[in-house]
């Protein structure tokens, strides 16, 4: 379905750039676990996740998750609050569309708190740790990737019909 709606649909155009910027993240997730599988020294690795942590919309969820302040969780919470229940109202065909997506919110979380707890793991001479850090890093951005994917594929023609977000006027 991806291409219906029309070029500068501006809702659409909000949910894609803040995809743009979690495939960005994705792409130095990828980096970092291929560093991780080659041997990188523990402190590279260790140092990489906190770089992520610091600069990227994705890693700040998990760090200030409470505070919902950063980018990618007020996204996901915004569709969680918002989006998903006017999807649901304007489009009830797509409810369990909706619970898949809310499902890999959480599921996002989970992974982040795996990918968090091998890198503090990271040592010189025990690899089971980078194996778990690689295997979740990975696991991260595919299923992230393909989340993303889904998201715009199954929400683009319903956005392609609203002028506003909703509660907006």
């Amino acid at each position: 379905m991806r291409g219906t709606a029309p070029r500068g649909n501006p809702l659409f155009d909000e949910l894609r750039s803040v995809h743009r910027m979690l495939r960005r993240d994705l792409a130095a997730v990828r980096r970092l676990a291929d560093a991780a599988a080659g041997g990188a020294p523990a402190r590279d690795v260790r140092a990489g996740v906190a770089k992520l942590k610091t600069n990227g919309p994705l890693f700040q969820l998990r760090v200030n998750c409470l505070s919902y302040c950063q980018v990618v969780h007020r996204h996901h919470h915004n569709e969680d609050e918002s989006l998903f229940p006017a999807i649901v109202r304007a489009a009830p065909h797509l409810r369990t569309t909706v619970a898949k997506l809310k499902a890999d919110h959480q599921q996002v979380a989970d992974l982040l708190d795996q990918v968090e707890g091998a890198a503090r793991q990271l040592g010189a001479k025990d690899p089971a740790p980078r194996a778990r850090l690689v295997t979740a890093l990975r696991a991260l951005s595919d299923h992230l990737l393909e989340h993303l994917a889904y998201e715009e594929d199954k929400l683009e023609p319903v956005l392609a019909q609203w002028k506003t977000w909703p509660g907006r006027r």
